[in-house]
């Protein structure tokens, strides 16, 4: 069985919206057991990102003012992006996206903010919050191979969680 298969997210966590018109913010926050400089490596290095995140860059996002091409998985959407802060291992912010690590014992306390159209609100959760599962097993050595667009759509919990994560907002 593969570890696609054996994977069963946890129930949607504690996360927020911020409401401004079509666009909205979305705040979801996930405890790290690794330290925030093993955080900021999987965010910005563009081999890593491969292994877990939503989208692959073909540069690394650690430096202020570096122009990346992102590519979100299955929809094959490319956007260059601008990376605007970069403050190792703190802050990193491109494009609709912003991450803060702050240390928390020996781990990271990992906060993304996602500005994402309001319609898709539930399901970018849901996406994170398998992605943020497969960063965490990648740092910590039994990775379960990236689970992003439909791939995260065929997680037998998938429904279970956008449907959570609706409640959670009060959205359908």
């Amino acid at each position: 069985m593969s570890e696609h298969a054996q994977y069963i997210p946890g129930p949607a966590s504690v996360a927020q919206v911020r409401k401004d018109g079509e666009k909205w913010t979305l705040i979801l926050v996930k405890e790290l057991r690794h330290s925030p400089e093993k955080v900021w490596e999987a965010l910005t290095d563009p081999a890593q990102l491969r292994e877990w995140a939503p989208f692959d860059a073909d540069g690394n996002l650690g430096t202020v003012g570096s122009t990346v091409k992102l590519t979100w998985v299955g929809t094959g959407a490319a956007t260059e992006t601008r990376v605007t802060q970069a403050d190792a291992p703190e802050i990193l912010e491109f494009g609709d996206i912003r991450w803060e690590l702050e240390p928390l014992g020996s781990g990271t306390r990992l906060r993304l903010w996602h500005k994402i159209d309001r319609r898709f609100i539930s399901w970018g959760a849901a996406g994170w919050h398998i992605s943020f599962d497969v960063l965490d097993r990648l740092l910590g050595g039994t990775p379960i191979g990236r689970m992003a667009g439909g791939e995260a759509m065929k997680v037998d919990a998938w429904k279970r969680l956008v449907g959570e994560y609706a409640k959670q907002f009060a959205v359908e």
